[in-house]
């Protein structure tokens, strides 16, 4: 299956860009079609790669048919990731000329009192001016079979007008429309470009060092293992690693963090950075296209394609709202007059502002703009989220289920106590686990491993194996050695003295006997009590899972204020208890882990959220949202995030129908003016645009 990716430059009608994906998803071969109206980006699933071409072709006449204005460019991968740099909101001129001619017929036979033929030819050459454009494009849309559109509607009340007599309300309606149309455009731009400008992050150019001279060359031209330089004020343009030099880095791109990160010799450092300060040489450890800023970009450009419910919801409403208003509007002109005796030019004039107001556009950009815009705020904070869906799915929440080790806890394992039994030294104890562990990549081996200190002689280590969730078997010097928790020992029928600790306790057996203990302690993370507390504040229950002893896993929980806790289980037994919990609460789940081990209880999860997902690819793979530092309390502003959104999109919503209602009812009984139709069509769409660029907005 191939994608397709198309830029839709210039498209301004939501109502259109609705139909463009209706009729795309109705060509043959086309798997699904989903057009991004904020990015202006039709992607489409093309079934078979043959099929492409002709698919393409089809898809631009259906965008000419229906929006004759609009380009459609056809984007392949490198193009994509050049996107966001780009805006086309460009104004026409012609539209300008337009309008203002148009205006200055319009007012001519007011000035001059015109009568007769010369004010009803000033006005149909005003009414030309302004809507022979969408007259054309309503009578295309006819033969396509797309009669419902706000162009067939405006051309159909606008003529009707002009039948009845009304020739300045006519005009008006048209050009008043028109004008709305391009204010409209101004809106959507402005949103756009404010959430483009908090994205802002791509890197412009990278300085490569080739044979010691230095060339700017595009961040795609650079490859692994090859070394730029960043100098001061300068942004990183691709993740690496720190050769040369150190500096103050400003990381407030990437994780919403205004405090700097100092940056010395074998750091990594990000693309998306800033280099505040020192000249750094660095070695490039990934290609752009697998870069952190292109990740973010790509992650939160694609985030609108994934539809909130919100949406989906509003989109089948505007499908079915358009007509019914339509055949409403026909049933008001037709049935008074025929079947009750009444004025036909005044039941007409009714039918005409029922007409100008049955297009949905208020709602149709509004809702995708107010989710986009708490993406992007979202992500300007450090939080991506990948989907409307996931962000409305934030309020929905009644649980979270945390993981222990590296999201309530810091993960920073040492050694702080040893002990040795039957005549055993500590040095000795401490030499053999780290005998034992020195082929683990688990952080509890490796601070082991970093304790002892030495060199170790790995051909002294035979038949070494590791028992997920246990620990390890191997032979040291000739001699069995276990290394691991209490169920190991237990599952060898050897008895301990157990030890009780806040830390992960670590026994060591040699020959069948509990010869040692080593106590190895993790930090809480810094401000956890205090995040945990303003998310329970919020009616969210808390629940712990946890590798650990079921005693330290209680006494981690105990600390940190959670409701429930679960130690002593193996990666799978997560996954069951995880799922009884799914099944134990109405509401959504959420998970938060460190997106390594997680990936399974993440991927289930209603919503998993990744901690610590810096530059982590699994994190970023696994989770729906991922936290680009590793603080809990950056979830409580993702709540607060999604809480706003949808409080602004409830918004548009009750605005832009209440008024559109109350102007339907005005109309039907000849209280309203299309005056007032416009208003309620246009006027209503720009202010819940502009309400919409506040989900932008976040607050800490």
């Amino acid at each position: 299956m191939k994608e397709i990716v198309l830029e839709l430059e210039g498209l301004n009608c939501a109502s259109c860009a609705a139909k463009i994906e209706e009729l795309a998803n109705d060509i043959d071969g086309v798997d699904n079609a989903s057009l991004d109206f904020v990015n202006k980006k039709l992607k489409v699933n093309v079934e078979e790669d043959n099929k492409s071409e002709n698919i393409t072709n089809e898809i631009k006449t259906i965008v000419n048919t229906l929006e004759p204005h609009v380009q459609v460019i056809e984007k392949n991968k490198e193009d994509y990731s050049h996107s966001h740099s780009h805006d086309h909101g460009d104004i026409k001129k012609s539209d300008i000329i337009k309008l203002i001619i148009g205006g200055i017929l319009f007012i001519i036979p007011y000035l001059f009192k015109l009568e007769g033929t010369p004010r009803f030819l000033t006005y149909l050459l005003a009414y030309i001016v302004v809507g022979l454009e969408i007259i054309i494009i309503a009578i295309r849309n006819v033969f396509r079979g797309q009669p419902f559109d706000e162009y067939f509607l405006m051309t159909v009340a606008t003529i009707g007008a002009f039948l009845i007599g009304e020739y300045p309300e006519g005009v008006a309606v048209m050009l008043f429309y028109q004008l709305g149309e391009f204010f409209q455009g101004l809106a959507v731009n402005h949103s756009r470009k404010s959430i483009s400008s908090l994205l802002d992050i791509r890197p412009d150019y990278a300085n490569l060092e080739i044979n010691g001279e230095i060339q700017i060359v595009e961040p795609e031209k650079v490859h692994v293992g090859d070394y730029i330089i960043i100098k001061p004020g300068e942004k990183v343009p691709l993740d690496g690693i720190i050769l040369e030099g150190k500096s103050s880095m400003d990381t407030s791109n990437i994780t919403g963090e205004s405090v700097p990160r100092t940056v010395n010799i074998g750091d990594t450092v990000l693309s998306g950075f800033v280099n505040r300060e020192g000249l750094l040489k660095v070695e490039v450890v990934k290609e752009f296209g697998e870069s952190t800023v292109s990740k973010i970009l790509d992650l939160v450009e694609n985030a609108s394609s994934k539809k909130a419910p919100t949406e989906n919801f509003i989109t089948k409403f505007a499908r079915y709202y358009t007509p019914v208003v339509v055949y409403t509007a026909l049933a008001i002109g037709l049935i008074p007059p025929l079947l009750m005796g009444y004025d036909i030019r005044d039941w007409a004039y009714r039918a005409f502002v029922f007409l100008v107001i049955s297009c949905p556009c208020a709602l149709v950009i509004s809702i995708p703009l107010g989710f986009f815009g708490g993406i992007g705020g979202a992500s300007k904070s450090g939080i991506l989220i990948k989907g409307g869906n996931y962000l409305e799915g934030l309020n929905d929440i009644d649980t979270l289920v945390f993981d222990k080790t590296g999201t309530i806890t810091k993960g920073s394992f040492n050694v702080v106590n040893i002990e040795g039994y039957e005549g055993v030294s500590k040095d000795e104890i401490l030499e053999l686990a780290a005998y034992g562990e020195s082929y683990s990549n688990h952080p509890i081996g490796i601070s082991i491993v970093e304790a002892y200190g030495k060199e170790i002689d790995k051909s002294k280590i035979e038949n070494y194996r590791e028992i997920s969730g246990k620990g390890i078997e191997a032979e040291i010097h000739g001699e069995k050695v276990l290394i691991g928790n209490r169920k190991l020992f237990k599952e060898n029928n050897i008895d301990i003295l157990e030890k009780d600790s806040i830390g992960t306790v670590v026994y060591i057996g040699k020959n069948n006997t509990h010869i040692g203990t080593i106590e190895i302690s993790d930090e809480l993370k810094d401000n956890v009590i205090d995040h945990i507390k303003a998310i329970k504040s919020q009616n969210i229950n808390t629940i712990m899972l946890s590798g650990d002893n079921e005693l330290t896993a209680k006494k981690v929980g105990e600390l940190v204020g959670m409701d429930k806790v679960y130690g002593d289980l193996l990666p799978q037994d997560k996954v069951n208890i995880f799922e009884k919990i799914l099944e134990e609460n109405p509401g959504k789940v959420a998970f938060v882990g460190d997106g390594v081990n997680d990936a399974p209880v993440l991927a289930r999860a209603d919503i998993g959220i990744a901690m610590g997902g810096l530059g982590s690819d699994a994190a970023i793979e696994a989770s729906d949202i991922v936290i680009m530092t590793d603080e809990i309390g950056k979830i409580n502003t993702g709540l607060k995030i999604a809480k706003n959104t949808k409080k602004i999109v409830t918004q548009n919503i009750v605005l832009a129908l209440s008024i559109k209602l109350i102007v339907l009812i005005l109309g039907a009984f000849g209280k309203a003016t299309m005056w007032e139709a416009v208003f309620a069509d246009v006027g209503v769409s720009i202010i819940a645009i502009l309400n919409s660029i506040r989900a932008l907005k976040v607050e800490e």
